[in-house]
């Protein structure tokens, strides 16, 4: 563990970022896309429900 920091040698620590960084955003997308298509959880749905119900 205490060589740990050795991993900087072999990856590019501004390529490693920005593929984390994509994969996150990637990631936060479809999570959204999947709960959005839920009617359950489709938070603009319930809203608008609530708005014509009132």
């Amino acid at each position: 563990m205490a060589k740990f920091y050795k991993i900087w040698m072999i990856f590019d620590p501004r390529r490693v970022l920005v593929a984390q960084g994509v994969f996150l955003f990637l990631l936060a997308v479809m999570i959204h896309l999947f709960v959005l298509s839920n009617p359950y959880f489709n938070w603009l749905n319930i809203a608008a429900e609530k708005a014509a119900g009132a």
